[in-house]
């Protein structure tokens, strides 16, 4: 029997217990494999492949007969020493005979499983599924993802992204919550803007790039940002929308979008790392009371830290690059960008749209049409929806009600609502039926709002106090409801001064009034009402009982006489019979 110990070279072996070494050399004799007998044994794979190169040494060098030379005290020539590595034939896989056919089917993008069954019904495959499942998973190792190097000039690009901040009070709610974490980096030197903000839209999105680009002293040409909302309405990979808002802020600045691709984080990992080191860094395990609180310590330590680290690619201090980066930054314009908020209107019958409940002229956009408005803090601007070419430029109104249309654009050509406006104002006098007319024709058809207000005092006050007021407007040329409204109040008022009713109060309550009963008077109505409930009561049971007993009599009359029969048993008392 093989023994490894009697071999020579036995010491370059890991030494096994006895029993281990005799099992071992059992399984490896029903052709068991390396890999079960290190399940069942728990020995390295290793030492079993050396056992099992030593006994195949054994084997095949084991002579038929005694050669002369040195021989051993059993009169055995010992065998030469085995190789201490497995051959190559010994490691070769049972898929080796069909691996162009299993590259082929690996291809084709099929499992070990499939590929399994089609060796065993086509080619007799004799060994197992694990087999063919490591031989597949071989030939499916992946190269790692390879990226270029991109270099950029200074002032090149600049990287936007948010993140999460560290945990803040919420002065809402008194809780601590994340506010969001706006990160602008500078490619070239990797300089990089920080500011937590609580909530994100469009235009705070535009006022953190206009802070980032103050911060730096200068505009990079290019910024790339995902596909957030409040940058790109609609991704796509040719012809991105981007926000209306966010399109006119780096409009303003010249600077030019490249929105990444949906879900290629890799085209700007410069912010990407950015945030991972100001999070990982900088407010891991921090907690603030205010925004304020962290927006200074970022601050503090991009100053004192992050521009004065040495980056580990470029191997040069980040605030040495920004110096050289500083000077290719384009300059700042003098303005700064305007925030507007943007809706969409439809132009009225009147060629005005509604903004803030005020109307504004919106010629030479079509009735019916929908327009986009800009609203700023002093202005309204009125562009096309498609091209968003300038229309018009109003000031904006600070009292809800005004109407900024000039007297050349007003429509004067009456509609039915202006008859009938006239019919009503005819109807509480003429005073009333002039001014509702010098309404018309001073403003036209959006004199009409004012025409209902008008009539509509007619249906609150006397008409003869609205009268006096439209005359008031007549005479000192006040073609306004409103002041209208307030000289029918006034007289009104007077009116009721003079006939010297004032309004009283209300009265408390109180047990003693004239039309208030007594108590004597109300308990006899309910004692006389009770009563006569039960004599009516009483006059129903009678007369119902004296049909009962109608009933029975013509029942007992209509039964057959019968000498030997007892008598039928009276009807329970309960017991109602009907014809």
């Amino acid at each position: 029997m093989f023994d490894p110990f009697s071999q020579q070279g036995a010491g370059e072996l890991n030494v096994l217990k006895r029993h281990l070494q005799s099992t071992v050399l059992t399984l490896l004799d029903r052709n068991t494999s390396q890999r079960e007998i290190h399940r069942l044994t728990g020995v390295d794979r290793k030492t079993i492949r050396r056992y099992q190169a030593l006994r195949a040494g054994a084997e095949a060098n084991s002579p038929g007969e005694v050669t002369t030379g040195s021989v051993s005290a059993d009169g055995q020539i010992p065998p030469p020493r085995p190789e201490a590595t497995v051959t190559s034939s010994l490691a070769r896989s049972a898929c080796e005979a069909h691996r162009t056919w299993i590259e082929e089917q690996v291809r084709l993008k099929r499992n070990a499983q499939a590929i399994y069954q089609d060796l065993v019904d086509q080619f007799g495959f004799p060994s197992s599924y694990q087999s063919v499942k490591r031989f597949v998973r071989r030939l499916r190792h992946a190269d790692p993802e390879q990226f270029d190097r991109l270099e950029f000039l200074p002032g090149e690009e600049a990287q936007v992204d948010y993140g999460e901040g560290a945990p803040t009070v919420d002065p809402k709610s008194g809780r601590y919550r994340r506010p969001r974490l706006f990160v602008m980096t500078l490619r070239y030197s990797r300089r990089s803007f920080r500011r937590v903000v609580w909530k994100s839209s469009q235009q705070v999105w535009a006022q953190l790039h206009e802070e980032a680009f103050r911060y730096f002293g200068g505009v990079p040409s290019y910024a790339v940002l995902d596909n957030l909302k409040e940058g790109v309405l609609k991704p796509d990979l040719y012809e991105p929308q981007l926000n209306p808002i966010y399109s006119a802020m780096l409009a303003h600045y010249a600077v030019v979008a490249d929105p990444a691709r949906v879900a290629d984080p890799n085209r700007k990992g410069c912010v990407e790392n950015a945030i991972q080191h100001t999070q990982g860094t900088a407010l891991a395990g921090r907690r603030f009371e205010t925004l304020e609180a962290q927006n200074e310590f970022l601050r503090h330590w991009e100053e004192n830290w992050a521009s004065k680290r040495i980056h580990g690619s470029t191997r040069r201090q980040v605030e040495a690059m920004f110096q050289e980066e500083k000077p290719h930054l384009r300059p700042l314009p003098v303005a700064p960008f305007r925030i507007f908020t943007e809706v969409v209107r439809t132009v009225c019958d009147d060629t005005t749209v509604r903004v803030d409940n005020s109307y504004y002229a919106a010629r030479p956009a079509p009735i019916g049409s929908q327009v986009v408005v800009r609203i700023y803090t002093t202005t309204i601007e009125i562009r096309d929806r498609h091209t968003r070419a300038l229309l018009r430029v109003h000031s904006r109104m600070a009292h809800p009600g005004s109407v900024v249309l000039p007297t050349s654009e007003r429509p004067f050509n009456p509609s039915r609502q202006t008859a009938v406006l006239l019919a009503s104002a005819e109807r509480i006098g003429p005073q009333t039926r002039a001014l509702c007319q010098q309404v018309f024709d001073t403003e036209g058809r959006p004199g009409q709002r004012a025409m209902w207000g008008i009539v509509g005092l007619g249906r609150k006050y006397p008409a003869r106090l609205v009268e006096q007021a439209c005359a008031h407007a007549i005479d000192n040329r006040i073609y306004r409801y409103k002041h209208v409204r307030a000289t029918v109040e006034r007289l009104f008022e007077q009116a009721i001064e003079q006939v010297g009713v004032t309004p009283q109060p209300a009265s408390p309550l109180t047990q003693d009034h004239p039309l208030i009963r007594t108590p004597a008077e109300y308990g006899d109505l309910f004692s006389r009402a009770v009563r006569r409930d039960a004599d009516d009561n009483g006059r129903q049971a009678e007369a119902h009982d004296d049909h009962a007993t109608a009933i029975r009599a013509r029942v007992a009359c209509a039964t057959p006489a019968n000498s030997g029969a007892t008598s039928a048993p009276a009807a329970p008392s309960h017991l109602k019979l009907e014809t």
